[in-house]
């Protein structure tokens, strides 16, 4: 494939754009009937396997959370998704577009980024309803992403 259709690829793909890579473990948490499955399917797609759900018990290398306003308080459920991951893995914060029944301020995400010791890395629209922030632990925003 050439670059062109590599980053072709990339902004079609969200997942691509996220930096899913193959061979990664995704653990999913905060699934509901309100999730882009689209989104889902693309990442299940990029890492060639099926997310991990909550109940599984070993170390990720990404974990994506579905979060929304009423979900209870977001720094909690980011400390809690950094207990699942690897050292210098990421956590994709999935949250509701303005206007959507859920929606998180952009402030609070920060504020509870940084609480967390996350560094948010970049957010991005995921899909119609949905918006992704991608969020870094220490080692990983350090390390500048490097591959």
């Amino acid at each position: 494939m050439s670059a062109t259709a590599d980053h072709a690829e990339e902004r079609t793909n969200p997942a691509g754009r996220l930096g899913f890579q193959p061979g990664q473990v995704v653990q999913e948490i905060g699934y509901d009937d309100d999730v882009d499955q689209e989104l889902r399917e693309a990442i299940e797609e990029a890492v060639e396997g099926d997310l991990m759900d909550e109940d599984y018990d070993d170390v990720a290398d990404a974990v994506v959370l579905w979060f929304r306003d009423d979900d209870g308080d977001l720094t909690d459920s980011l400390v809690d998704a950094t207990t699942y991951i690897e050292e210098g893995g990421t956590i994709l914060l999935l949250t509701p577009k303005t206007g959507r029944s859920g929606y998180v301020e952009p402030s609070d995400i920060s504020e509870a980024a940084t609480t967390a010791g996350l560094t948010a890395a970049k957010s991005v629209s995921v899909g119609k309803d949905w918006s992704g922030s991608r969020l870094a632990t220490p080692k990983a925003a350090k390390s500048g992403g490097k591959r």
